[in-house]
């Protein structure tokens, strides 16, 4: 897909702060300094749409990010990160499960993994939980970059092993930092963006 535009429209922390245009939404979870960011910036070809930081816990609301003035990637807090305290992981715990429950528009969600690495806890929790609520998803093995080639299928068995994946559900090795699997992600996308 070709991105000509490209915009954050709001940072909420409430549905009444949600968008009200009725388009499609692909929600990105994962842990927190997985790679949510980067995965967005690659995809749309900028370089700092959505803000990339060293420092974990960084996304602490719902960024809406409008693409195309076709569709929204909403990208949701990271989980995972120790130094966040008990009551603000619960704060977004709260705002998540209202956004997944309550969100007509939101169409699939991503769920990005460091392929580098098993799935966490945290991974698989997120995974469950999003099946809960009934919803397409598509995994995102991040850093596709850093593991060697003869290494890469190994990886991928493993995380849907451990992730025990239902067949249906897409896994898609990715490395923002060369791009490889965009095209394979913009595809699998596709289908839940259209109107």
């Amino acid at each position: 897909m070709k991105v000509n535009h490209a915009e954050i429209v709001i940072s909420a922390v409430s549905k009444k702060q949600y968008p009200e245009d009725q388009l499609p939404e692909i929600a990105l979870a994962g842990r927190s300094n997985v790679g949510k960011s980067s995965f967005i910036n690659r995809l749309i070809n900028r370089k700092n749409l959505a803000r990339t930081s060293s420092k974990p816990g960084k996304t602490q609301t719902l960024n809406f990010y409008r693409i195309n003035e076709s569709f929204y990637f909403v990208d949701v807090p990271g989980y995972g990160y120790a130094k966040v305290s008990k009551k603000e992981r619960e704060k977004w715990g709260r705002m998540m499960e209202e956004y997944f429950q309550t969100r007509d528009t939101l169409r699939a969600v991503v769920l990005v993994t460091d392929l580098r690495h098993d799935p966490t806890q945290d991974d698989i929790q997120m995974y469950d939980f999003i099946k809960y609520f009934d919803l397409p998803v598509i995994i995102i093995g991040t850093k596709l970059d850093k593991i060697t080639k003869n290494k890469r299928q190994k990886h991928i068995n493993r995380a849907k092993q451990v992730l025990e994946m239902d067949e249906t559900d897409l896994f898609i090795p990715f490395s923002a930092e060369i791009g490889e699997g965009k095209d394979e992600a913009w595809s699998a996308l596709s289908r839940y963006i259209k109107r």
